[in-house]
């Protein structure tokens, strides 16, 4: 992890992809894992996150992390928001 994702917390994680999160609920970290991408959300980027995240995990309370991370990291859009992280 790096030195600007310390403050994040772990929130949701499966085999391809990871969600952390700051404890206010301000900022995210979104990480496709194959692809060494993420998106670092804040602001209202993050507010927006928030509640595309909150909507999806309650039209599918069974879908695990990678089906929900997937869907908002494809079909959300948050793809077009990321950066290749260093290696």
């Amino acid at each position: 992890m790096d030195a600007s994702a310390t403050d994040l917390n772990l929130l949701a994680e499966g085999q391809d992809f990871a969600l952390l999160g700051s404890a206010d609920g301000r900022r995210f970290v979104l990480r496709s894992k194959p692809d060494h991408y993420a998106a670092h959300l804040d602001g209202e980027d993050a507010a927006r996150f928030k509640a595309d995240y909150d909507i999806v995990r309650n039209q599918f309370p069974t879908w695990e992390a990678d089906q929900t991370l997937a869907q908002l990291w494809d079909q959300g859009g948050y793809s077009w928001l990321a950066a290749q992280e260093g290696e």
